[in-house]
């Protein structure tokens, strides 16, 4: 982790941390970045105090919009590695921040592309950014320990917790997940079990042939379970164990 002084912090989160040194100063910078006029105070009363809050699409447009693609194949299933493409795009304009893997679950860490950034580079687990601009983008690539075999034929993806974090609050914020599992590349079909938190409005889930897509928009913690199962397990009368995800969201209002 870099040594940098600590202070107000951004955290967003999903299988990473992403921590953000907010620029308070209150320069002239429009939309919905840390620097412009919105006095401190009110941006602490109002954000949500970390219970998820699933929200329409509008109330999180312009907002961060985290992309991720995972990528499961043969060699998945034995060692619990996925291959993960992640892309933020519409960051806050902040002077300085990291992104902080889990060093036991990430490995091969490398930046595919940023705009809108003065710097950033790959430190140990960690992606280090200096002079974040306005609506500002970036993508790195990395294998991710995510999947884990549950037992009678169900395997697991766990993310989380997605999050918008500044100082003690959440703030809106959409999630995007694309996992694929494509047949040509296991070694039996693998069947997609239902998703949780289960779909609802803020919280749609479609599913094609060999992948599931996942789009969010929220405020507060997200954690999201997507169990795949062997063929002939479904309906297997043991329940899947219980995920954050069960914790239970406040709906769409």
């Amino acid at each position: 982790m870099s040594n940098r002084k600590a202070g107000p912090i951004l955290a967003l989160s999903l299988t990473a941390c992403l921590l953000l040194a907010p620029r308070l100063s209150g320069a002239e910078e429009s939309g919905d970045g840390w620097g412009d006029a919105w006095d401190l105070e009110e941006r602490i009363a109002a954000v949500n105090e970390g219970e998820l809050h699933f929200v329409a699409p509008e109330v999180a447009a312009g907002h961060h919009v985290h992309f991720n693609h995972i990528r499961i194949d043969s060699s998945s299933l034995r060692t619990g590695w996925v291959t993960l493409e992640q892309c933020h795009e519409q960051l806050d304009a902040v002077p300085a921040a990291q992104i902080l893997f889990n060093p036991q679950r990430i490995r091969h860490l490398s930046i595919l592309g940023a705009e809108g950034i003065g710097r950033a580079w790959v430190e140990g687990p960690s992606v280090q950014l200096e002079d974040v601009g306005p609506r500002a983008r970036l993508c790195v690539t990395a294998e991710s320990r995510a999947l884990s075999y549950l037992g009678e034929g169900r395997y697991r993806l766990q993310n989380g917790p997605f999050m918008r974090r500044f100082l003690d609050g959440y703030y809106p914020m959409r999630v995007v997940l694309r996992i694929q599992y494509p047949p040509e590349f296991l070694p039996e079909f693998l069947e997609f079990e239902a998703p949780r938190p289960a779909p609802q409005p803020g919280f749609e889930v479609r599913q094609g042939e060999g992948e599931v897509q996942v789009d969010a928009t929220f405020e507060g913690r997200l954690y999201t379970c997507m169990d795949l199962l062997r063929p002939g397990h479904k309906g297997e009368p043991s329940p899947a164990p219980p995920c954050p995800a069960d914790q239970g969201p406040v709906p769409v209002e």
